[in-house]
């Protein structure tokens, strides 16, 4: 059984930093590529950011480029969201999600219909 677990949320304050971890068990994540989004109150999930494992490939949303780090650690099946620098507009519940459908040459995608399964979420909310 395919399970992803998240966990780093917490309040912080603006311009602080909150790294997100997502592990991921019973399937290997070798040929997948995995992402974060978000969901804040009221809005549709967005994509922040997402890896392919293989390659390391990375793909970010333009909000958090240059703010946001998306890594992996191959020997724990885990995947990092390094967030620095957060705005109030960042507080969201984040998931992490698996797409194990993704073609060998194509880059990681964007859309929340195209991820196979999907964590429980872990809230981060930043104040002002």
């Amino acid at each position: 059984q395919v399970q992803l677990v998240e966990s780093g949320g917490g309040l912080v304050q603006a311009g602080g930093s909150l790294r997100l971890s997502c592990a991921a068990s019973g399937r290997s994540v070798s040929s997948a590529a995995m992402g974060w989004f978000r969901q804040a109150p009221g809005k549709e999930r967005e994509f922040v950011a997402a890896i392919k494992w293989i390659s390391g490939a990375t793909s970010y949303v333009d909000s958090v480029k240059g703010r946001f780090t998306i890594s992996r650690d191959n020997a724990k099946n885990t995947v990092y969201l390094q967030m620095n620098s957060l705005k109030p507009n960042d507080t969201a519940v984040y998931y992490c999600a698996v797409d194990w459908r993704l073609p060998p040459l194509a880059r990681p995608k964007v859309r929340p219909d195209e991820y196979d399964y999907w964590g429980q979420g872990t809230q981060v909310t930043v104040s002002s």
